[in-house]
């Protein structure tokens, strides 16, 4: 049967100060009408695999997603160990119920604007892991020449039409980038698959042996998940699988995109006025475009005369940033680290 993995941790980092420690970008308030993304990720889950949707997360967040996501079985890593980590845990707990089991990975702090196109996508890719045992990943095709995301290489790009991937690239500086658009053979990488289970722990088998056993004992109940986490490696399953694999397709797709890496992904979300600025919340901006503030509360902010500048204010902080470098953020989060300001994290 057809399986969703939601994959929902994150440490809270690149929506700094919203997103914290204890309750990333994924548990925020940020889709239409308030919906959170990893609520729209379920229901993307759902349109391709009914009530057989999983949702990984942090032990230590447990907690805030049964607040937000009460009715979806969720299974807790100890410890962060990325996401070879935990898609094969969550493979290996699903190969024990359904040794047929096929899954659509999702995950959780993304927005897509067009859910009806890709639920066929999903649908196109499922199908080809399901004739072909073939690893299913869905490309997104590339709108401008972004250096945030990694992409994928193939031969052509026709939209619907499952292709051969040639290569994983890492993210590109500028000029790669543009070269990329111009060549129109290069997707974004969603971070979105499909894959059998019994493939993804073959893979795993393969290439990241320990982890391999570790998430098959945990499954079979041999050992406790905290006795043995802490010893695995921590890295990504593209890294650990996609980049090594053999038999890698895409579905190329545009379907309104993005991963919300930063806080200039929110005009997506949540559109712009006539001046261009995005507002939630108590906000007067006068004499100025392309700004994005943010108020979770009565706290009302004003700017005159700035633009493409981003302002949040969150709970006990403000951020204040050119929208150019809202990538940045990180860098706030770990000088808080270092200074012993763990308590606004």
């Amino acid at each position: 049967m057809r399986h969703a993995v939601v994959l929902a941790g994150g440490s809270g980092t690149r929506l700094w100060p919203a997103s914290r420690q204890a309750r990333p970008k994924q548990l925020l308030p940020l889709g239409v009408g308030g919906e959170t993304l990893l609520e729209s990720a379920i229901r993307r889950g759902q349109a391709v695999a009914g009530t057989r949707v999983i949702v990984v997360t942090a032990a230590s967040q447990v907690a805030a997603t049964r607040e937000v996501v009460p009715g979806v079985e969720l299974i807790a890593e100890p410890l962060a160990r990325n996401t070879a980590a935990a898609l094969g845990l969550a493979a290996a707990v699903l190969l024990e119920r359904d040794r047929d089991a096929v899954l659509t990975v999702l995950p959780a702090d993304q927005h897509v604007a067009d859910e009806p196109g890709l639920t066929r996508i999903l649908h196109t890719a499922l199908a080809a892991v399901e004739q072909d045992d073939v690893i299913s990943t869905i490309g997104i095709s590339p709108t401008h020449p972004e250096t945030g995301f990694g992409y994928l290489e193939v031969d052509y790009v026709a939209l619907g039409i499952v292709t051969s991937v040639r290569r994983f690239v890492e993210k590109p500086d500028r000029s790669t980038a543009e070269a990329y658009l111009a060549s129109g053979r290069y997707l974004w990488n969603a971070g979105m698959f499909c894959m059998s289970a019994r493939r993804l722990l073959a893979e795993l088998d393969a290439h990241l042996p320990a982890t391999a056993r570790a998430v098959r004992d945990i499954a079979a109940g041999r050992i406790a998940a905290a006795d043995v986490y802490p010893t695995l490696a921590s890295i990504s399953i593209d890294h650990a699988v996609m980049e090594r694999a053999k038999r890698v397709v895409t579905v190329p797709a545009a379907v309104g995109w993005d991963d919300v890496g930063s806080w200039a992904a929110l005009p997506a979300l949540h559109g712009v006025d006539d001046h261009g600025n995005t507002i939630t919340g108590q906000a007067v901006l006068i004499d100025g475009s392309g700004n994005i503030a943010i108020s979770d509360d009565e706290t009302l902010i004003t700017m005159v005369g700035v633009s493409d500048v981003v302002v949040v204010k969150s709970g006990n902080a403000i951020l204040v940033i050119p929208k150019s470098r809202a990538q940045d953020v990180r860098k706030i989060v770990e000088a808080l680290s270092v200074r012993g300001l763990a308590r606004y994290l």
